[in-house]
Formats: structure tokens, C-alpha cells, sequence
């Protein structure tokens, strides 16, 4: 063989093995801001970079298997450090910690963001989660591992992975960012993403227990301002003149994500949209519908207001997370024939969601 083909293929071949193996230096020419504040500096014997808030993303770099690595001095203090990966436009996947829940079941999370909006509200337990404590005043490694639709985390050099879990969006290649702290911020250092595609092991992803008989698809209107809906003679002319093209489905059998269809910033100003269920029923009577939400809700049966309560963060008690369930019911009056149930969802953050099901469905068909 030519020496200088030999030569060649033993250049390409360490690029190759030593590609993304060294610390991605901690500068404006390697990172973008996106932050309140942030500073460059030697901290407890590494270089890093502390900042608040935002996120800090990594310049040319697409991601789409491979091994995302970092260390992170972790602080009482409350806040979400974590990475986002496969970042396109508004979707992506995130890993965070909650420092404040060290020791509790949710002490951490993995979610996707789903047209700039973070579904923790849906994806929470163990499947998503796990209990750890952490070490305070000290630095904490963290590596992610993804191939296709799997990704593990693993703390602190574990050589098992202390969560495995499904992908939530389709695998396409994307950016990386970091997310800091809040008040206090957080210090980030030896960064490190490596494309070469791992071989996944120990992948126990956790398990949901599914909503039995829980409506599966859902129509939605276009959004709107949730003041439109304070005057309740109004409802029939909103109604009427807004869009519905929009389907909605059940995702793991238990609700169905509203920001699937409809972005929740943007150009085009709402924070509400209606999910619409048609329900035929063969003679008047009264059924029990347990439903749920996030974060408040209107309902409407017949165009007629029903019910209006909250589900958000926070709103039943302080450490209230107005995590996604069938905490609700009505009792519906229907007429013989065709009745239109109009739940009217609004959304401020953590997921746009809404579910519901028809213990007792004899005589009634839903669509």
C-alpha cells in the first residue's frame, strides 16, 4: 500500500478515536450565550463557567448519538441545571437535575420540549425520575448516552445507569445547550460530547400504568386570549368563529399533549385553546366525566359554562405540581342525540395537557 495512503488513513483514524474526547474550551468562541449573566473563571481546581439562568449552547456541533459529558458543582440552592440535546427549532430532549428534591423521587427529570414548551407536568415518576442524593458544595459528573430512540444517565461514574428512557421526538440530528440555575447560578465544567454511536447496555426503561378507558383523541381550536372567556354569553360567537383543525391523540395511555398542535409563544398571541368532544347519547340522562388538566380550565356542555377550576403549580398547595390526572369530574346533562363538551385549556408552563374518560360509557358514543 502507498505510504502516504497509510499515512492517511492513521490521521483520519485518531481524528476519528480522539473526536470529542478533549474538553470543549469555555469561551465565547465555542459557546453561544443565551444567559442574565455569566463569567469565565478557575473554580475548585477546574475551568469553568458559572451563569444564571438561560442556557449557555455549544457552537457547531450536531448531535445525533453519541455521549454528552459535564461536571457540575451542585449547591443547595433551588434550580434546574441540566443539558438539552437533538435541538431543533422548538423541539429537543432534556436532562436536568433539581438539587432543591436531593433524595426525593423527584430529584431530576427527563422530558422533551415540544414546541418550546417543557412537558415535566406529563412525563414525571419513575420512568422519568429516580430518588438520588446528592453531594452539596462539591462537583457532581454527569454523562448522558444516546443511541436512536434510548437514552441512560449516569451519575457520578456509576458504571450502571441510574435512568433509562425512550426518546421522546423522532431522532434527528441537533444542537446542545446547557441550562443554569436561577438565583444563585451554577458552575459548569469539562464539557465534553463524543458522536461516536454507543452500544446501549442495562436498558430497563421504567413503566407507566395506562387511564382505563380514557379518551384517545380530541379536537382542538386555534388559541386564544383565556380573557375571552369571562363573559359567558360570549361563548357561542367564540366559538364559531375560531379554527378547528387540529387533532390531538393519547400519548401512553394517559393524556393527550396540546403542544403537539399549537405553540404556545409565537407571532400569534393566546395561552387557551378548546379540546372538543362530540358525545352521542341514546336518550337524555346524567353521566360522571373525570377529566384533567394543565394548567386551568373552563368547561362547556352545550355552550353552557359547567365548571372552572386550576391545576397549575402550585395552586393547591406549595409543593403542589399540578402534574397531570384525573383530579376532576362533572356530572353531564345530556339530551338524546349529539352533545358537544368544550373544555377550554389554558397554559402558562411545564405542559399543556389535557385528559378525560366515561367510566360507565354504555349508551353514549364518543368521538
Amino acid at each position: 500500500m502507498n505510504k502516504s495512503i497509510i499515512l492517511s488513513i492513521l490521521f483520519l483514524s485518531t481524528i476519528f478515536f480522539s473526536f470529542g474526547q478533549d474538553a470543549i474550551p469555555l469561551d465565547t468562541v465555542h459557546l453561544k450565550m443565551n444567559t442574565s449573566s455569566y463569567i469565565f473563571e478557575d473554580f475548585k481546581g477546574h475551568k469553568t463557567i458559572y451563569f444564571k439562568g438561560g442556557t449557555v449552547g455549544l457552537k457547531d456541533i450536531s448531535f445525533l448519538n453519541g455521549t454528552i459529558e459535564y461536571d457540575i458543582y451542585l449547591t443547595k440552592d433551588r434550580g434546574f441545571p441540566g443539558v438539552y440535546f437533538r435541538i431543533n427549532d422548538d423541539d429537543s430532549e432534556q436532562f436536568y437535575i433539581r438539587p432543591h428534591q436531593s433524595g426525593n423521587p423527584d430529584a431530576n427529570q427527563a422530558t422533551p420540549v415540544t414546541n418550546g414548551l417543557a412537558n415535566w407536568q406529563f412525563y414525571f415518576g419513575p420512568k422519568y425520575s429516580f430518588p438520588h442524593e446528592y453531594n452539596f458544595d462539591a462537583w457532581t459528573h454527569v454523562k448522558i448516552v444516546v443511541n436512536n430512540r434510548q437514552a441512560q444517565v449516569f451519575l457520578d461514574y456509576s458504571e450502571t445507569p441510574h435512568l433509562s428512557w425512550q426518546l421522546f421526538h423522532e431522532p434527528k440530528a441537533g444542537g446542545i445547550s446547557f441550562s443554569g440555575g436561577l438565583v444563585r447560578g451554577f458552575h459548569i465544567a469539562n464539557i465534553k460530547v463524543d458522536q461516536r454511536t454507543p452500544v446501549i447496555q442495562n436498558f430497563e426503561p421504567g413503566t407507566r400504568e395506562s387511564i382505563e378507558n380514557v379518551i384517545g383523541e380530541w379536537t382542538v381550536s386555534n388559541k386564544f386570549e383565556e380573557k375571552e372567556l369571562e363573559n359567558p354569553q360570549m361563548i357561542s360567537s367564540l366559538v364559531s368563529r375560531l379554527k378547528w383543525n387540529n387533532k390531538i391523540y393519547v400519548e401512553e395511555g394517559v393524556a393527550a399533549n396540546i403542544a403537539r398542535v399549537i405553540k404556545i409563544d409565537g407571532d400569534v398571541p393566546g395561552n387557551t385553546v378548546f379540546a372538543r368532544l362530540t358525545i352521542t347519547s341514546d336518550k337524555d340522562q346524567v353521566k360522571l366525566f373525570d377529566f384533567g388538566y394543565s394548567d386551568r380550565a373552563q368547561v362547556f356542555l352545550n355552550n353552557k359554562p359547567i365548571y372552572k377550576g386550576t391545576n397549575r403549580f402550585r395552586s393547591r398547595d406549595y409543593r403542589y405540581l399540578g402534574t397531570i390526572g384525573l383530579f376532576d369530574a362533572v356530572y353531564l346533562d345530556l339530551k338524546k342525540g349529539k352533545n358537544t363538551l368544550l373544555i377550554a385549556v389554558s397554559e402558562d408552563f411545564g405542559g399543556w395537557l389535557v385528559t378525560g374518560r366515561f367510566e360507565d360509557n354504555q349508551g353514549i358514543k364518543v368521538k
